[in-house]
């Protein structure tokens, strides 16, 4: 039984979906938010908010930590062989690692670092959750889609069983996806497309998906780039699941941005490397031609460049 919980990360998936351990948990666990001590010591006495609403998010340095039975990972692309390091004391054999991080690529990082470890593939989706400083606002929360690759043995099995158990408890809003790895390509696409382009065009959800507009034309662009790529790693992606990003854009706060827009109003480097960088190295290996990933990825070089 899942009992205690440490997050790694403390941005908006992190303060979202660790919000709902927070508010439930109860007298079953504790959770808590572990960082390195430097960190720690900069955010020990922040206020956090959650739709303008107070909310106390336990926060931990590293030092402190001790090995829980379910490990959340939340951090930016570039941060995250740093965490991966830092979190050794968060962990031991039995803890259950789940990555809440987009892209297609963590998973692995994290069993070459935790080779012992049951790994819960993740995808968070649905969601339009803004962070400003220590402030979050979303109108949609969304859920994590979990599941296992077909190869699973009965550990991981059971490992699912133990969150699926938990996230009942917490009422975590999540979705057991018996075909994760088609869901983790499907986010990856509308990754690719949404986040890249409302951080190069300075534009919100709402924007983004104007029919004929230039924006739109390069959003749909490196959507197909990503389509082609899945199908060379045979994930069958379709022109109706492209529809159907963007009529999930079209439900979210209108007036929303995604991270990497959220990135270039705070003048942060963004997850650009895990998005056109992954798509372009690969379209290189299987002779796929990505030239709106490669606009994008030079756009976004550019600005982060100014900052």
């Amino acid at each position: 039984m899942i009992k205690t919980v440490n997050v790694i990360g403390l941005g908006a998936l992190g303060m979202l979906f660790g919000g709902f351990i927070t508010d439930n948990i109860g007298d079953r666990g504790e959770i808590h938010y572990v960082m390195d001590r430097a960190r720690f010591e900069r955010h020990k006495s922040d206020k956090y908010t959650v739709n303008k609403q107070p909310r106390v998010y336990e926060i931990q340095p590293v030092d402190d930590a001790k090995p829980a039975d379910l490990l959340l990972i939340g951090v930016k692309y570039p941060g995250l062989d740093a965490a991966l390091d830092m979190m050794k004391p968060c962990l031991d054999d039995h803890t259950i690692i789940m990555s809440m991080m987009n892209g297609v690529n963590s998973e692995e990082k994290i069993h070459e670092k935790y080779p012992n470890n049951t790994i819960i593939y993740t995808v968070p989706q649905g969601m339009d959750a803004m962070r400003f400083g220590t402030d979050m606002v979303y109108s949609q929360a969304g859920a994590l889609f979990i599941g296992l690759t077909p190869n699973a043995d009965e550990a991981e099995k059971e490992a699912l069983d133990q969150v699926v158990e938990f996230f009942e408890y917490v009422k975590m809003p999540y979705v057991v996806d018996h075909d994760i790895m088609y869901r983790m390509w499907f986010k990856y696409m509308l990754n690719v497309g949404t986040n890249q382009t409302c951080m190069v065009y300075n534009v919100s959800y709402g924007k983004l998906t104007e029919s004929g507009s230039e924006q739109y034309v390069t959003y749909i662009s490196a959507m197909r780039e990503v389509k082609e790529i899945a199908a060379k790693r045979g994930i069958t992606l379709t022109e109706d699941d492209i529809e159907h990003v963007v009529e999930m854009e079209n439900t979210l706060d209108p007036e929303a941005t995604p991270s990497m827009g959220q990135d270039r109003m705070a003048k942060r480097h963004s997850e650009v490397d895990m998005f056109a960088g992954v798509v372009i190295k690969l379209g290189k290996e299987y002779g796929i031609r990505t030239p709106a990933n490669e606009y994008l990825y030079r756009r976004v070089k550019e600005i982060e460049a100014e900052y």
